[in-house]
């Protein structure tokens, strides 16, 4: 086997006998003798003329290509031993697939509400201002990744077969595209199908779920399960429980404090939402050679600003912005696109790290501090607005430290009000966004620093600043056998495919112990 890569035009696809040409010259073979030529990535190449650049597996003929993944089989579990899955989203919807696989039976809590009801809670939240704390852009089935574009970035195989994602995501709806290329994403207008057909497959296999369930305590009975009591007094007992609840979950983290039960501070990232017009973003990335049948442009950066990274976070071409706070009193902002990405403006986090020692001020709080500033932010912006419109503030303005006399457009539905940015954000967080903004224009994407772009305060729900440790080798949390902590809330992943990985490991360490 070879791999080879052939480029063509943005528009086009290669045509079969320029693939099996190039097979014949990396196999020194006559194209007579070439076997199969299987396409395995697709990527955008747009630093001269823009181009597809494919890369190809190609065999001898009479060659045997690599085994083509299989979708897993699914068992009858209705009668099977219970797992308690915490969480319906990309962590806890792949641990209850991979427990189908191995004959166990998945019963799923979800503070929030099925996907379609969902839906009507985000309309209420973000055309009329009311917020469902429990069912909103970061609580409901699927999670948060339902209603942020479905980027499927995470190629890394270190976490274990991304085939087993990528492929179940097909079966359940997704364009198969998703095999293909390098930045892959399936679009918020298709991920509501994809999820309740994900709900389908495992009520159809016995396994059950259990929808406005909040979790409110989790203990251990006389007979030595784990119980989980919810907030309605419903009560779930079982061997094991998954903890899959997600970066927003603060109460869980609360519930583990008042326990005692250990917790650690972890880093995160905090900053703003940047808009720019998409054609501006278009005409930067593809030097001005853009034409309306090439993919919607996007952009990602990573920079270091006094010793601490500042990076372009969850970038939505043609998207928009949506409201994403879970509590009373607080604003946080995220993005998402629909699948064709057609909207007019381009949005992306800008985020700045933060670790612990950052903010000595909050080591009081222990293991939570960093939860606490990250409220205190959100609470501040929301101080400021009086609402839920989002604090903005032209670019160029924010690094000059004046005020935006007006704003242009945003595609933030509740709207926007001018913000003194600069000062609302921490002082670790607004000097190095100042220092930052310039030089990506100047140096990563010219055209990108300009007072046509919009800041939105404030990006903060990047990744959960806080960890529930648990062992290297079972998954298991060391306070508690029999609880496994998974995913984005427990501080072990970031994003749709790397949460889903973390669902199927702790899903297939559970099953290990019921076999030991």
């Amino acid at each position: 086997m070879k791999e080879i890569e052939i480029a063509v035009t943005l528009g086009r696809e290669p045509e079969a006998e320029s693939v099996r040409a190039a097979a014949a010259r990396a196999l020194g073979v006559q194209p007579s003798m070439v076997g199969d030529c299987i396409a395995v990535r697709r990527s955008i190449d747009a630093r001269r003329e823009p181009l597809w650049r494919y890369k190809y597996e190609v065999y001898r003929k009479g060659e045997a290509p690599a085994e083509a993944y299989s979708l897993p089989e699914y068992k009858d579990v209705a009668s099977a031993r219970p797992v308690i899955i915490v969480g319906a989203g990309p962590a806890g919807m792949f641990a209850a697939l991979r427990l189908l696989q191995e004959g166990l039976k998945p019963v799923i809590l979800e503070r929030g509400k099925n996907v379609h009801e969902r839906k009507r809670d985000i309309a209420a939240l973000s055309t009329r201002s009311e917020l469902n704390p429990d069912s909103n852009y970061c609580f409901g089935e699927g999670g948060a990744g339902t209603f942020s574009d479905g980027k499927l970035f995470t190629r890394s195989s270190k976490r274990g077969d991304i085939r087993e994602v990528l492929h179940q995501l097909v079966a359940f709806g997704a364009d198969p595209s998703i095999l293909l290329d390098a930045h892959p994403h399936i679009g918020s207008d298709r991920l509501a199908g994809i999820v309740e057909n994900i709900r389908h497959c495992i009520e159809e296999h016995g396994g059950e779920y259990h929808f406005n369930c909040r979790v409110d305590d989790i203990s251990r009975n006389a007979s030595g399960e784990l119980t989980v009591t919810c907030r309605g007094g419903e009560k779930f007992s079982a061997p094991s429980i998954i903890l899959a609840t997600g970066h927003s979950a603060r109460d869980i983290y609360e519930l583990f404090e008042r326990k005692g039960w250990a917790l650690e501070a972890k880093g995160f990232a905090l900053g703003v939402r940047v808009e720019h017009p998409q054609s501006l973003i278009n005409n930067v990335q593809y030097h001005g050679k853009y034409q309306p049948y090439m993919p919607t442009a996007e952009y990602s950066f990573v920079t270091q600003i006094e010793g601490r990274g500042v990076f372009s976070f969850c970038m939505c071409p043609g998207g928009l912005l949506v409201p994403s706070m879970t509590s009373e009193g607080e604003l946080v902002l995220n993005g998402m696109s629909n699948s064709s990405r057609s909207g007019k403006l381009a949005n992306s986090g800008v985020v700045v790290s933060i670790e612990p020692e950052d903010f000595p001020e909050y080591a009081a709080r222990g293991p939570l501090g960093l939860m606490h500033l990250q409220r205190d932010v959100e609470r501040s912006m929301f101080r400021y607005s009086g609402s839920f419109k989002a604090p903005a503030q032209r670019m160029m303005d924010f690094c000059r430290r004046l005020p935006s006399k007006d704003l242009p457009h945003s595609s933030y539905v509740p709207g926007t009000v001018p913000a003194p940015l600069h000062e609302l954000l921490p002082e670790h967080v607004s000097l190095r966004l100042k220092y930052a903004f310039p030089q990506v224009g100047n140096n990563l994407i010219r055209g990108y620093y300009t007072n046509d772009a919009l800041l939105l305060g404030v990006e903060s729900r990047t990744s959960s600043p806080v960890r529930i440790p648990r062992d290297s080798q079972t998954l298991q949390y060391l306070s508690v056998p029999g609880l496994y902590p998974c995913g984005e809330g427990a501080g072990y992943s970031g994003g749709i495919v790397s949460s889903a990985l973390d669902g199927i490991r702790c899903a297939h360490a559970c099953v290990g112990s019921f076999i030991g």
